[in-house]
């Protein structure tokens, strides 16, 4: 039987998301060790590991959420820890690394981000990388050390598979042309017609949805909308405009990473056509902003299993059929 052997790992959070932390330790049946985070007057963060790694396989839990920098200089801390005090091996897991959407240059003089955070882990000692739905797939290539991007993809499927959709009536949708692929592969697996729609955003908060979903979508009662991430909502809010205007009259969203920034789940959930709000707990999403539409899938399964594989040497890569296999 593979098994991890408890003595010789260390599983460790920082600050961003210990509740995600806590859940992949039970899942892993093993001890979730202290971390002392403080700062020192001058706003210098203070970080001691409370137990020891040396020789040991090193486990790092850490969301790239706000306040982004604080987390990442703590993961970077973390991570030169763990290395100068002779640990074996160290995983750096980010079930959300906002970064990846800093994937090219598109403007004079700016930084591809994902790739100097990329660097940036592997100078501070990083061995293996797992992190899940990176918001560009090219992303995964920036990486210079072994780097598994897992899918929640699965987790949704089998959600909506005891729903028992009809591909008659409905329809899942992609927000753009980027996340079309996903879109369909997650339509495939319940059996269900795709459309991708097309936007140009204009700012941080506009986004232009064109009207070329028309023809796609013409004859469906519901849709659900498939996207990797929302932050202020103003793409799905204006899709699902569009889509109301065309017919549709039930909507359901699903996203990996909710950011969910500002009111924008408020605004979602006021919009009388959405029905439903499902996403993962990637991000941390506190209580007083919980909405009634709001479905929160857990992620710990996925990234217990993956690491339990990691560690006894076995293959992830039928690791994408895991939720099916357990929904049979």
């Amino acid at each position: 039987m593979h098994e991890i052997k408890k003595e010789d790992i260390r599983f460790f959070s920082g600050s961003s998301h210990p509740k995600l932390a806590r859940e992949i330790a039970d899942y892993l049946s093993i001890p979730l060790s202290n971390t002392h985070i403080s700062r020192f007057s001058n706003d210098n963060l203070f970080i001691q590991l409370g137990a020891s790694v040396r020789g040991r396989v090193v486990f790092i839990v850490q969301s790239l959420t706000p306040p982004v920098s604080d987390h990442i200089i703590e993961l970077l801390m973390m991570i030169d820890i763990a290395y100068h005090a002779g640990a074996r091996e160290i995983h750096a897991i980010i079930p959300y690394y906002s970064y990846a959407r800093s994937d090219k240059k598109d403007a004079p003089r700016i930084s591809i981000t994902a790739r100097l955070i990329a660097d940036l882990l592997v100078t501070a000692g990083t061995t293996h990388i797992m992190t899940m739905t990176l918001h560009s797939s090219q992303v995964h290539g920036f990486f210079s050390v072994p780097t598994d991007p897992l899918t929640a993809r699965n987790l949704f499927v089998r959600y909506y598979k005891n729903q028992h959709l009809e591909p008659k009536d409905t329809i899942v949708v992609s927000p753009d042309v980027g996340r079309a692929k996903s879109a369909a592969r997650f339509a495939a697996m319940l059996d269900l017609p795709v459309a991708a729609s097309q936007k140009e955003r204009l700012s941080d908060n506009e986004v232009l949805v064109t009207e070329t979903i028309e023809r796609q979508v013409s004859g469906y009662k519901q849709a659900i909308i498939y996207d990797d991430e929302i932050a202020t909502g103003v793409t799905v809010l204006e899709l699902s405009k569009l889509l109301v205007r065309f017919g549709i009259e039930k909507i359901k969203i699903v996203c990996t990473h909710g950011v969910f920034t500002s009111n924008s789940l408020q605004i979602m959930n006021d919009y009388p056509t959405i029905d439903e709000i499902l996403t993962t707990n990637t991000v941390p999403i506190p209580n007083e902003k919980r909405i009634s539409k709001l479905r929160v899938i857990s992620v710990a399964p996925i990234f217990g299993e993956a690491i339990l594989r990691n560690y006894t040497r076995r293959s992830i890569g039928d690791l994408f059929s895991f939720g099916q296999e357990n929904n049979e």
